[in-house]
């Protein structure tokens, strides 16, 4: 387990000599089901209310995290950690970076809902239990992005869809959106 390390964030662009790394990383990180073409990630990388960082621990690529803000709202998008550095406790030390850049802010994320007739029912636990051990809290909405529905969970058990639906339209614009369309509704409850 990591003891003490220096945390380093690099912004990502086609210069940095780990960009193909982060790129594969990904690529491979995600369903195809769950992340929009990188070309469009990084065709906002250049905005100032998107945040696509390239994690290091004491000078060693590590993840990558991409973030997108508006108004008092952040969204954890992606956030991946390279295969080879799983299970080091670098995903703790990351979220706890993040929590710092991002304070004062709804720092929020979405991760698959608990199905438990998904083939990957304990790896969704597993991620579930990781940021609820991490400090974040389930959020009282499901956000529905390029036709996947997730739970949601962030510094705040509320999130306000109308500020989610206003941050997404401005990142998005109109092909994002029509490509990988989005949507955000009240959670159902059930005895978890």
């Amino acid at each position: 387990m990591i003891t003490k390390m220096r945390m380093t964030l690099k912004r990502v662009k086609s210069s940095l000599p780990e960009y193909k790394q982060i790129k594969e990383l990904y690529l491979t990180a995600f369903p195809p089901e769950e992340r929009p073409p990188f070309f469009l990630l990084m065709s906002r990388t250049g905005r100032e209310d998107v945040d696509f960082w390239g994690i290091y621990a004491d000078g060693k690529w590590i993840g990558l995290a991409y973030v997108i803000s508006k108004g008092r709202l952040s969204y954890l998008f992606y956030l991946a950690v390279s295969e080879t550095e799983r299970g080091k406790g670098f995903g703790s030390a990351i979220i706890r970076t993040l929590r710092r850049m991002y304070d004062g802010q709804q720092l929020f994320l979405a991760l698959e809902t608990l199905d438990e007739s998904a083939p990957n029912y304990d790896e969704r636990v597993k991620r579930r239990n990781f940021y609820l051990h991490n400090g974040l809290k389930p959020v009282d909405c499901q956000i529905t992005e390029g036709g996947v529905t997730y739970d949601v969970m962030g510094t705040s058990e509320h999130l306000e869809p109308n500020d989610y639906i206003r941050m997404m339209n401005e990142y998005a614009g109109g092909l994002f959106s029509r490509i990988y369309p989005y949507a955000v509704t009240p959670k159902e409850r059930t005895s978890e």
